[in-house]
């Protein structure tokens, strides 16, 4: 599964809000900016966010964006399937698309893609956004010191 610049952008707009997440909303074109997304795209990505109850947004002059939840709440991998769907590198191991060939009950390389499927499930479902943040702060303090 190669990931589009949905799901690429939504994770480094979310990484984004979760390092902010004690300094109250973020302004979109603040994050657009500082992590050269687009800020149309931006907004797309944040309708499906939003609706999803990853992210929540304050109107008025303080406004923007915020995490709806704590970032050690947030998985990774449920962004990722709000932005991108289905985790499968196959087509016939979506949740509904098990009739994608005639091989379907007698696969040979179906078990291939089941635990390729299943490692990048345990590697999203296991990160958070505060694992992101404090990954990003060990390697910051790397970079500080060189």
């Amino acid at each position: 599964m190669k990931l589009t610049s949905r799901g690429h952008y939504g994770l480094m707009a979310l990484a984004h809000l979760a390092m902010k997440a004690d300094t109250g909303p973020v302004p979109l074109r603040v994050i657009a900016t500082t992590e050269k997304i687009p800020e149309q795209y931006l907004e797309q990505l944040f309708v499906d966010l939003r609706k999803a109850n990853i992210i929540s947004s304050i109107r008025g002059a303080k406004g923007g964006y915020q995490l709806s939840r704590d970032p050690a709440e947030i998985y990774v991998g449920e962004a990722v399937r709000v932005l991108e769907g289905p985790i499968a590198p196959v087509d016939c191991l979506k949740e509904h698309d098990g009739d994608c060939c005639d091989k379907t009950t007698h696969c040979a390389t179906k078990m291939v893609w089941e635990r390729l499927r299943d490692s990048m499930t345990d590697v999203l479902d296991d990160m958070t956004l505060a694992d992101i943040v404090n990954q990003e702060l060990q390697f910051g303090d790397k970079k500080g010191s060189i």
